[in-house]
């Protein structure tokens, strides 16, 4: 957490983006991050894969995704009932996630079952480590909030270990490509479950949340 306090103290923008939602985000972070008052600037927390942004205790939820509380619910439900042996993960009213970690010989009946119900309710399924997300069908993720947080400045770097991660990868070899980036670090996060496409597309790689957050401080501590 001191690298994350001295990166935001030293940088122009610092984020979390996630998958995981903004509440959870919050209450996982110290509170002089997420809400720093007239100390400094603080963390940018970006959940649900960019459906939610919170900024000083701020929060915001892309208008799109309400009329999709209804159906989000009901895949959920129907989840449960179906597999009860699956991980059935409520987001909040804006996605749910099917785990199967506990029975990963069920990955693929629980892919499938997933892949139904976003068909049947009109949601997106999203792969996910040992799961599958249904969320609504709005052109969000994890690229398009890089490409928008990134364009303009001299450089970024973005850390993920999921296959979401992906998205902002691709996001920042546009960014670069195109000009309105001038240098970019796509950074993996190793583990048993980091999709091997991630791992091939990175520039770096650390190993778990020990060696991306040994990085960070480093990062931090650069030229001091």
């Amino acid at each position: 957490m001191a690298a994350l306090e001295a990166l935001t103290a030293r940088f122009a923008l610092v984020a979390v983006v996630s998958g995981r939602p903004v509440a959870f985000l919050e209450g996982a972070l110290p509170a002089a991050l997420v809400d720093p008052g007239g100390a400094g600037r603080g963390l940018l927390l970006v959940g649900q894969h960019g459906l939610e942004r919170s900024r000083a205790g701020r929060r915001a939820v892309d208008g799109r995704v309400a009329r999709w509380a209804e159906a989000v619910a009901a895949a959920a439900a129907g989840a449960e009932a179906a597999m009860p042996e699956l991980v059935v993960e409520r987001k909040g009213t804006i996605a749910v996630n099917l785990h199967w970690r506990r029975v990963p010989d069920r990955a693929a009946a629980g892919e499938a079952l997933g892949r139904r119900l976003a068909e049947r309710h009109g949601l997106a399924a999203w792969p996910m480590r040992m799961g599958v997300e249904l969320r609504p069908p709005v052109p969000i993720d994890k690229g398009t909030v890089v490409e928008d947080l990134a364009a303009g400045h001299h450089a970024a770097l973005f850390a993920g270990d999921d296959h979401g991660d992906l998205a902002a990868f691709a996001a920042l070899d546009r960014l670069v490509a195109t000009g309105r980036l001038d240098h970019a670090l796509r950074v993996a996060v190793r583990s048993d479950e980091a999709p091997a496409g991630l791992l091939a597309a990175a520039d770096h790689q650390v190993d778990g949340p020990p060696g991306l957050a040994g990085l960070l401080a480093r990062i931090a501590g650069a030229g001091h």
